[in-house]
């Protein structure tokens, strides 16, 4: 893996995240944005979006925990291929007492589809989904300071993350409207109402999980999205809290699908959620605003 670079002094990556979370944009950021078609990659099949690899090629570098500023560390994953230009970047994070390891699967999984991915360590293990939500934005502009910053279009922004993690991509959201998508993943927070997010958001509750029961989070932080807002709920059938921690299609299908439709504004993608999946032997539940 390539060492995390040093293009800004420790000061000026401090003040950068800092205004970031602030202003809650990137765009003051002297990246080199995407201007006009934001597809990416050939067209998509059914094969294509549940593949465990899409079509670019994926390379990594590190952010290390004493280089990292308002997060605890992390690994990059992005396109090598800058051909068709610049890409959304998604920034993801783990939940209580884990690490960038319980969510790694999804940095290779979603770059090589065509997004620049930071998988992030939390600055404790038991930060609750707020400080995580500040994790998850302050990681978004150290991007920016990164190898790749060139391949990052700023304006095309989303963040996901994993139970507390999942909580803490709401609470991002909230505080971060101009944010273009987030995927919380069996999410759980203390807080059960999220009425503020703006930001096109997709939910994965897992119907067997006791630890974030749906009816008490994932499900009752969807029916509290605006309702005229672009969300969706999607229920893995039989699946327990630590669903998301592992490879799952179903997962990738639909967090692909999401990104792809909101932060690249992909037309090609809708099919994939529109008109919605019947439940079946993998999903139990299946719910959407914008079908």
């Amino acid at each position: 893996m390539q060492s995390f670079s040093r293009g800004f002094s420790r000061a000026v990556r401090a003040a950068l995240v800092a205004s970031v979370l602030a202003a809650g944009t990137l765009a003051a950021v002297p990246v080199a944005v995407a201007e006009g078609d934001h597809q990416r990659g050939p067209d998509p099949t059914e094969q294509s979006i549940e593949a465990p690899r899409g079509p670019f090629d994926v390379a990594t570098l590190v952010v290390t925990r004493a280089e990292a500023e308002g997060f605890g560390g992390g690994t990059v994953y992005y396109p090598t291929d800058t051909s068709e230009g610049t890409f959304g970047a998604v920034a993801v994070a783990p939940g209580y007492s884990s690490s960038q390891a319980a969510v790694a699967w999804l940095g290779p999984r979603l770059a090589s589809q065509g997004f620049v991915v930071l998988t992030i360590d939390t600055i404790s293990t038991a930060d609750a989904p707020p400080r995580r939500g500040d994790q998850l934005r302050a990681a978004l502009a150290q991007l920016a300071d990164t190898a790749v910053a060139d391949r990052i279009d700023p304006a095309r922004l989303a963040v996901m993350g994993h139970s507390m993690g999942g909580g803490g991509s709401l609470e991002a959201a909230k505080d971060d409207p101009a944010l273009r998508a987030a995927i919380p993943l069996a999410p759980w927070s203390a807080d059960k109402t999220f009425p503020e997010v703006t930001t096109p958001t997709l939910v994965i509750g897992a119907e067997e999980d006791v630890i974030a029961p749906v009816r008490r989070h994932a499900e009752r932080f969807y029916d509290t999205l605006p309702a005229d807002g672009d969300k969706a709920y999607l229920e893995l059938r039989d699946a327990n809290h630590s669903a998301p921690t592992v490879p799952d299609t179903t997962i990738a299908r639909y967090s692909i699908a999401w990104l792809k439709r909101y932060v690249d504004d992909d037309e090609r993608y809708a099919r994939f959620l529109c008109p919605p999946p019947v439940p079946d032997e993998v999903i139990s539940e299946y719910r959407s605003s914008t079908c």
